[in-house]
């Protein structure tokens, strides 16, 4: 078994530059086992250049200057050369990569480059990944043949159970049809360090910390105030709301404004009432 596993981790990243040159909004980010980190930011603010620096454990080497240190040293160079000693996975939106395989042949092939000797792992996580897509996974189904929501549901359930990795990278886990906080649940559950590139809001505010990115580098990074808690409980409602229409249109539900006005129109409300909310905090 990898030595990792039975460790934990802090990971730091010291600063770099923008795509204008300048140093960015911070000196050191730590990130210790359990944390929570959102990374937010428009398209093409450097928010995947962040993710790679983090997986490569960028040592200054890269376009932005960033340095990536585990319990604030240098990496080993097997962290950095050898895949099955890293001890950071990511999930990524690409999954066209995957060789057509059996979901069990593709499992198998990761658990004997990881965990040898551990094939009872498959069934645990194929469970995993169950409870994330609304579309069961089967081991004989074929990987070219899952849909991106199933996909990416295995994709992270093999990250917790077959990598069990101290840190995770996700890239817009509420792009995949999954259900993300069942994710971030199952995330939390297991003392990992989390960072995760997100342009939902529920997603952003729940994490320990946002890092906004702007002009390709780290403009803030946001502490949580007391403040938004109110925002939170009010787009909780409404995340609970969009699920129930989703799977009712998935199961083929059709609408009127007849039939929907008494609940949608309370939803309506929170989102009203949400938004101006934040207006208002991000006026602070």
């Amino acid at each position: 078994m990898v030595e990792y596993m039975t460790q934990q981790f802090t990971l730091t990243i010291e600063s770099g530059r923008n795509r204008l040159g300048e140093q960015e909004g911070f000196d050191r980010i730590e990130i210790r086992p359990g944390d929570t980190l959102s990374i937010v930011g428009p398209t093409g603010s450097g928010k995947s250049a962040l993710i790679n620096d983090i997986e490569n454990l960028a040592q200054g080497d890269t376009i932005t200057g960033r340095r990536i240190l585990i319990n604030g040293e240098e990496p080993p160079e097997a962290f950095v050369r050898e895949p099955a000693f890293k001890p950071i996975s990511l999930i990524t939106q690409n999954t066209r990569c995957l060789a057509d395989l059996s979901v069990e042949e593709f499992l198998l092939m990761h658990i004997r480059a990881r965990r040898p000797g551990r094939d009872d792992l498959l069934d645990e996580t194929i469970n995993l990944a169950n409870t994330f897509t609304g579309e069961e996974i089967s081991l004989k189904s074929r990987m070219s043949g899952l849909s991106g929501g199933q996909t990416r549901s295995l994709m992270i359930a093999d990250a917790l159970v077959i990598g069990d990795t101290p840190i995770l990278l996700l890239d817009e886990i509420e792009n995949a049809g999954i259900f993300k906080d069942r994710v971030i649940q199952s995330l939390q559950r297991g003392n990992k360090a989390v960072i995760l590139v997100t342009h939902d809001p529920y997603l952003a505010l729940t994490a320990g910390k946002r890092i906004v990115m702007r002009y390709g580098g780290v403009s803030s990074v946001i502490e949580p105030t007391g403040q938004e808690q109110d925002l939170i409980e009010d787009l909780a409602v409404i995340e609970d709301r969009l699920h129930q229409i989703r799977e009712q249109l998935r199961l083929g539900a059709s609408f009127s404004s007849d039939s929907s006005s008494g609940s949608s129109s309370g939803s309506s409300e929170v989102l009203i009432a949400a938004v101006e909310q934040g207006f208002q905090l991000n006026r602070v």
